[in-house]
């Protein structure tokens, strides 16, 4: 029987700048930020633009939803799933190192009967049949301590996550790395999901771009997607009107 390769997991440390807060991987990377102040908001911009998937649902039936996010990060898409959506949030993260850094220094709060933060590799996870056609909002971001390209970024990859969403499901990938990467995970995602299935962001400035792949595709009018956005924004601390300004259906 063969023996697994073991993996060699980064040292995870923070740095504070003004009422900031940054994960780090062992390199000056920044792997995810939260304001001290405000430990359950979204800080940086992509991780906000994350969260694009409430354009395409009823947000009065959200807090019956289920969120999950491959790579936990500094947690801040968990932590807002789970204290402002009120859903049911499972994350997946491949380093303990991360977790408990989560839970010292971002104020993660301890499993509960809601959420549930598991020790586990993301590509063994999407494969697996235990929530497969349950995860309304999936949220990928999993990128190693040089944060060239994803670690995963497979058509087979995309194609497990689309099967554990829900039919009305949507998953949001974070892409960031050299742009010659970009249109080859975009058609990754297009074989797996369909080319009409894909919405994007533009880049931010730091070069992070949001790609939103939906499991039956939708196409509401701009008017509907602006009234959504708005009633967003008004319930919850995200800067959803501006998306539609920097968002748009992709024919890859």
């Amino acid at each position: 029987m063969a023996t697994k390769k073991k993996i060699q997991l980064p040292e995870v440390n923070f740095s504070d700048y003004g009422d900031t807060r940054y994960l780090h991987l062992g390199t000056p990377w920044v792997q995810g930020s939260m304001n001290i102040d405000k430990p359950f908001d979204i800080d940086l911009e992509y991780v906000q633009r994350m969260m694009a998937w409430l354009l395409f649902v009823d947000i009065d039936q959200v807090n019956k939803l289920h969120a999950m996010q491959l790579g936990l990060g500094a947690a801040s898409l968990t932590k807002f799933c789970f204290k402002h959506l009120r859903m049911t949030t499972t994350a997946i993260e491949l380093n303990p190192q991360v977790v408990a850094a989560c839970r010292l220094w971002f104020k993660l709060p301890a499993d509960s009967a809601k959420l549930h933060v598991v020790l586990g590799d993301a590509a063994e996870v999407a494969q697996h049949d235990h929530w497969r056609g349950q995860i309304d909002a999936l949220q990928v971001d999993l990128y190693d301590h040089e944060a060239a390209s994803p670690v995963l970024d497979s058509a087979e990859f995309y194609a497990d996550c689309r099967r554990l969403l829900t039919q009305e499901g949507c998953m949001t990938v974070n892409l960031f790395g050299r742009s010659s990467s970009y249109e080859q995970s975009l058609a990754k995602m297009a074989q797996a999901f369909g080319e009409d299935a894909l919405w994007a962001f533009r880049p931010t400035r730091e070069g992070n771009t949001v790609v939103l792949a939906q499991r039956t595709p939708q196409h509401p009018k701009r008017a509907e997607l602006m009234a959504r956005a708005e009633a967003i924004q008004a319930r919850w601390p995200l800067p959803a009107t501006k998306w539609l300004r920097v968002f748009k259906p992709l024919n890859v």
